[in-house]
């Protein structure tokens, strides 16, 4: 028997080869983004399945398997048994980390900023308003952010700093943007499977956001958002709807992608199984699973020599750019 035979059974034992081929199909059913990356699916598997073996230990399977989802260059892929979790982290890890909370805190915030939850709102010295949001999963009622937005009314501009933000809930950047529009926006499309081929998808299907209503508040002073290689997920979302968005400017290093929304499965002996299934794309119809450029003139790095004295390249650039646009 052909080792590609094995792929289209519908069930599978309990053994290393039953697990490998239950994972294998899984992913081979409901991944989304086998065309973008440029992934053989099917050389992955002949590559990976001679490894296994009924000798092997779980902690052995669990290596090879691990190593065999990486191919698939998705910082929403996980593999999660009782005594490990994977993760692919080169979607950040070979890039500068370009963020240093100690920073940021001491020299601009002077320890001093207000809080909401893990949200962290103040005044810098150049009548700059500063807000910063480290994940999407801490949500803002529109209250909140009232009352953020508010305190800063008399700033020249807004600062949205979502460095090392690694996403969260979708609900709560809409939440946020709302906060932002003028007007009904086309915030992107879906794709989802409709079967279990690699080009089976449904047609994309627009989705919008809607302004704020009275009396909650519609910012309509410029913006800058702050973004580095760990801006990820939701937040990379996030940045994709406010990049179209008039007087917003993306300021930073690119984004760390990952524009898919995750599908979570079982194999038989108990692991989990997360990774993309459902292709989230930009107001254009573009993908955003590999980040998101800054505005163009926009990219700038942390230098290491200056944040040594107290400085933050990427916000200080951030702060000139709202002095010349005011």
């Amino acid at each position: 028997m052909s080792l590609a035979s094995c792929h289209h059974i519908d069930s599978w034992d309990n053994d290393p080869v039953g697990n490998f081929e239950a994972l294998w199909t899984i992913v081979d059913e409901h991944y989304c983004f086998f065309k973008e990356k440029d992934v053989d699916w099917q050389e992955v598997y002949s590559r990976y399945r001679p490894r296994i073996h009924d000798e092997m230990s779980a902690r052995e399977l669990f290596t090879i398997c691990s190593e065999m989802l990486a191919e698939l260059r998705d910082g929403h892929t996980n593999l999660t048994s009782g005594f490990n979790t994977s993760y692919y982290t080169k979607w950040w890890s070979d890039y500068p980390q370009n963020y240093d909370e100690r920073l940021v805190e001491q020299y601009y915030l002077n320890f001093s900023e207000n809080h909401i939850g893990s949200v962290t709102y103040a005044m810098l010295q150049d009548n700059v308003g500063y807000i910063r949001y480290p994940s999407f999963n801490s949500g803002l009622g529109h209250g909140n952010i009232d009352a953020m937005l508010s305190s800063l009314i008399t700033a020249s501009g807004l600062i949205i700093d979502i460095r090392d933000n690694g996403g969260g809930g979708l609900d709560n950047v809409e939440t946020l943007v709302m906060h932002f529009l003028r007007n009904r926006t086309l915030a992107g499309y879906l794709c989802h499977k409709t079967g279990p081929g690699h080009d089976d998808f449904s047609d994309p299907f627009a989705y919008y956001y809607d302004p704020v209503s009275e009396p909650h508040i519609t910012w309509m002073k410029p913006v800058v958002v702050l973004t580095n290689r760990s801006t990820f997920s939701a937040a990379n979302n996030f940045v994709s709807i406010m990049k179209m968005l008039p007087g917003i400017y993306i300021v930073g290093d690119r984004t760390g992608g990952g524009s898919g929304m995750p599908y979570s499965s079982e194999i038989p002996c108990g692991w989990g199984v997360r990774f993309s299934a459902c292709s989230i794309l930009d107001s254009e119809g573009r993908t955003t699973e590999f980040g998101i450029d800054p505005t163009e003139g926009c990219h700038v790095d942390l230098d290491p020599q200056l944040a040594l004295q107290g400085r933050d390249t990427m916000l200080d650039f951030a702060v000139a750019l709202l002095m010349r646009t005011v």
